[in-house]
């Protein structure tokens, strides 16, 4: 049985001198993609000798896979590693631009447009320092679920992606010469879902395999990108990272690590009144039963743990059932789940 009760007020915030231990930071966060890692520390050890090129980002990096196998996790993993805080990076949301006038709001319009002096840009040169800091001058960007934007936005990257500049609206630019760029994007998950579950035919019968292979996950992910996309952006893209599906292996790991998140979340809002967590094995086989799923991911594995542990805890906190100092024990007997207090 496995106890959860880690205070998030001894953690220090993972922020290195320099980037020799980049590497095993990163992979103590982002579980299950070793790829991602070994291809995102180069860029970084090159800005810091000073030697990345002149002109350009640090890195543009297009990241692609299924959902919930770590492609957004990534960049807020480098952001807690780089400046303490996952919330340290710039992300925009490219669900938002599926119409070409919404594009607009990136940049601001232009003077003689009703409502110029209104339109705020979101990629000013202020907002793009903003998300540096002092353990580290590198700004995170992070363009999610490029797939989904309108066609003008790769046409407005072309320029930030080759040259490391914008020009507004009001005719400023902006400079990305310190940032460091992610694509995420979804294309081709159908596909390597296939490859790793056939729909019909013998093999469709088989139990899951996820598939190992990374230059056919490569192939088969840019394949998808360069019929979305114009060949003078793919070309712009300095590396692509193909995720793969997450095994059981990984997936034991970040259910300890969600499960030591609710222990430390339980810590930091209850205070006096906080309590101990603990997980059986026969629980967290039933956890990892419910919630691994290729084709969903670490998601749903978040959900099955708040369907099953934290809602139901949240329940007896908020009846004042569950005693200060007390342990709470999450089992599992006959594939039923059951909550026990042990004072």
């Amino acid at each position: 049985m496995r106890s959860y009760n880690l205070s998030g007020r001894n953690r220090r915030p993972i922020v290195p001198e320099n980037t020799d231990g980049l590497a095993t930071r990163l992979s103590d966060l982002l579980v299950g993609q070793s790829e991602a890692i070994e291809t995102i520390v180069p860029y970084l050890q090159m800005h810091q000798a000073g030697l990345s090129p002149e002109g350009r980002p640090i890195g543009v990096v297009l990241l692609l896979g299924p959902t919930g196998t770590g492609k957004t996790r990534t960049v807020e993993a480098l952001a807690e590693v780089l400046h303490g805080s996952s919330k340290n990076l710039l992300k925009v949301d490219c669900g938002e631009f599926q119409m070409e006038h919404e594009v607009a709001k990136l940049i601001g319009a232009p003077p003689g447009y009703l409502g110029h002096r209104e339109t705020q840009p979101m990629l000013t040169q202020a907002k793009v320092n903003s998300v540096a800091s002092e353990a580290s001058d590198i700004s995170l960007i992070l363009f999610d679920e490029i797939e989904k934007a309108a066609p003008s936005m790769a046409r407005m990257l072309l320029g930030i992606l080759d040259k490391a500049t914008l020009r507004l609206g009001d005719n400023s630019t902006v400079n990305f010469e310190k940032c460091m760029i992610f694509l995420t994007s979804n294309l081709g998950a159908k596909a390597i879902q296939r490859a790793n579950k056939p729909d019909f035919g013998y093999e469709a019968m088989l139990p899951v395999q996820p598939l190992e292979d990374t230059a056919k996950l490569q192939s088969i992910g840019m394949t998808a990108v360069r019929h979305k996309f114009s060949p003078e952006f793919v070309n712009r893209i300095d590396s692509v990272i193909t995720y793969k599906v997450l095994d059981r292996a990984a997936c034991e790991i970040i259910l300890d690590q969600i499960l030591a998140g609710f222990a430390r979340l339980v810590q930091n809002r209850l205070g006096l009144r906080a309590f101990r967590l603990q997980c059986t094995s026969g629980g967290r086989n039933l956890l990892l039963e419910s919630g691994t799923s290729v084709e969903f991911g670490a998601r749903e594995l978040k959900r099955t743990v708040q369907r099953n542990f934290i809602q139901p805890v949240a329940a007896l906190v908020a009846q004042g059932q569950i005693p200060p100092a007390s342990t709470v024990i999450l089992d599992a007997k006959g594939g039923e789940f059951s909550i026990l207090l042990r004072q």
